[in-house]
């Protein structure tokens, strides 16, 4: 299943209408995190990168910030991914 899929099955969105604006986010999301140390590619991304998108939906509807969940979630998927100083 293609990314752009499994955004809006997490985020209960049918259709393609919205699917051009999704995908920037969706790119926009993938560049955040992989700055971050994230890898997007990862399988385990998938949920933080819906997350991530569900966020910048929003923005219209309130302070155009990222949740507290996308950002925690965020830096634990960074550290989970840096080797630890005993290796």
């Amino acid at each position: 299943m293609a990314l752009l899929d499994d955004v809006k099955t997490r985020l209960n969105i049918t259709g393609t209408y919205h699917d051009n604006l999704l995908n920037g986010y969706i790119e926009d999301v993938k560049d955040y995190i992989e700055s971050a140390g994230v890898d997007p590619a990862d399988t385990k991304a998938i949920g933080l990168i819906a997350r991530g998108v569900a966020d910048m939906w929003n923005f219209g509807a309130g302070e155009g910030k990222l949740s507290p969940l996308f950002m925690q979630r965020c830096a634990q998927m960074a550290i989970e991914g840096k080797p630890s100083s005993g290796d």
